[in-house]
């Protein structure tokens, strides 16, 4: 791989990480609500792309909706 390809591919890498070190001193109803809205958004936009729809306004819908029930559940 020569090096102007794999600059940005370093790069990439490096801001996908970063999201992951922040979640280390969340409590556990704010990991879910993270996971959960992370999960709806994707969820969210894949739904609007499909249904001919606006996939930022399924993935922003998606997103509210599972960051919120995630947040309410427990793991009892």
């Amino acid at each position: 791989m020569t090096t102007p390809r794999l600059l940005p591919r370093l790069i990439l890498a490096g801001l996908l990480a970063i999201p992951l070190a922040a979640c280390d001193g969340m409590t556990r109803t704010q990991q879910r609500a993270l996971s959960g809205g992370a999960i709806g958004a994707a969820g969210g936009a894949a739904l609007g792309a499909i249904t001919g729809g606006s996939a930022v306004t399924g993935a922003l819908l998606g997103g509210a909706g599972g960051a919120a029930i995630g947040a309410v559940t427990s793991r009892r």
